[in-house]
C-alpha cells in the first residue's frame, strides 16, 4: 500500500511533541508539506528540525495559539491553504468529578472542541472549493468509555465525535472527508505524568505502566500503551487518496480498549 501525499499541505495542531509530532513525521514521510504548530517559536523550531531530520520532507513551522481568534488569524495568514487538517491539540488531566469547576469545564470545551470547530471553519471552505480535503479530529477512547477520574475530558471528546460527524455532513459530496480518530491509551511524556498521578510514583516506568493498565485500563486487548507512531499510521492512511470512501467515521486505534464490535 503506497500512501502518497505529494503536493498536499498538511497542518497538525499541537505537533511539537507526542502524538502530534509523530503524525507530522509520518505525513512528511508520505510526501506532504507539513506545517508544525505550537504556541512558542522555540518549541516549534525544535519540532520542525526534528520532523525534517526524521522524515527528510518539507516542513514549515507556525507559532500561534490556535485556542484564540488572534492565533487562528495568524495561522490563516501564514498558511492560507491546507489540504489536510489534523486537529490534534487537546488538554487532559485527572480530577475528581465533584471538584471540576465551571471554569475547568469551559477550558476543556474551548480547547478540545471549539478550537477544532474554529479551524474547520477556517479551512473547510477552501478544501470544498478545490474539491479535495481531509479533516481529522484526534479523539480518545475516553469519548466512549468516560473515565471516572476525568469526566470533563471524556465529555469534551464525546462532543468532538459529534463535531466530526456534523461537519462530514456539511462537506457531503465535495471530495472532502471528515473523520475522528479514537486514540487509545498512548505512551507520551504527558501520559507518563498522568500515569504517575494514579500509581505509585516510586515505581520504575515499566512497572508503573503495567500497573496502570492492569488497574485503570484492564479492557485493553493489547495490554500495553500504544506508541504514537501507531496513531500516526492511521492518520496518514485517512489523509491519503486511498481513504476516499471513509467519512463521518470514528475510527479506532485503541488496542481494543473500547468493548465494541463496531469501529
Amino acid at each position: 500500500m503506497h500512501l502518497d501525499l505529494t503536493g498536499r499541505t498538511a497542518l497538525v495542531t499541537g505537533s511539537t511533541q507526542g502524538i502530534g509530532l509523530a503524525i507530522a513525521v509520518d505525513l512528511a514521510r508520505a510526501g506532504a508539506r507539513v506545517a508544525v504548530n505550537g504556541r512558542t517559536a522555540e518549541r516549534v523550531d525544535a519540532a520542525v528540525a526534528r520532523v525534517r531530520d526524521e522524515s527528510g520532507g518539507e516542513v514549515v513551522g507556525v507559532a500561534a495559539d490556535v485556542t484564540t481568534d488572534e492565533g487562528t488569524a495568524t495561522l490563516a495568514t501564514e498558511l492560507p491553504e491546507v489540504d489536510v487538517l489534523v486537529n490534534n491539540l487537546g488538554v487532559f488531566g485527572a480530577q475528581e468529578a465533584l471538584t471540576i469547576t465551571d471554569d475547568d469545564w469551559r477550558r476543556y470545551f474551548e480547547v478540545n472542541v471549539l478550537t477544532a470547530a474554529r479551524l474547520i471553519r477556517t479551512y473547510l471552505p477552501g478544501m470544498r472549493d478545490r474539491g479535495w480535503g481531509r479533516i481529522q479530529n484526534i479523539a480518545s477512547d475516553s469519548a466512549v468509555v468516560i473515565p471516572a477520574e476525568m469526566i470533563h475530558y471524556g465529555v469534551s471528546k464525546t462532543a468532538l465525535l459529534a463535531l466530526s460527524r456534523g461537519f462530514a455532513k456539511e462537506a457531503a459530496g465535495s471530495g472532502v472527508t471528515v473523520n475522528s480518530v479514537i486514540a487509545g491509551p498512548t505512551h507520551t511524556a504527558g501520559v507518563e505524568d498522568f500515569v504517575y498521578q494514579l500509581v505509585d510514583p516510586a515505581l520504575p516506568w515499566d512497572e508503573a505502566q503495567r500497573e496502570f493498565m492492569r488497574t485503570h485500563r484492564p479492557q485493553s486487548l493489547i495490554q500495553r500503551l500504544i506508541e504514537p507512531e501507531e496513531i500516526a499510521h492511521m492518520v496518514t492512511y485517512l489523509a491519503s487518496p486511498l481513504a476516499s470512501a471513509t467519512t463521518g467515521a470514528a475510527v479506532r486505534v485503541d488496542g481494543g480498549y473500547v468493548d465494541s464490535i463496531l469501529p
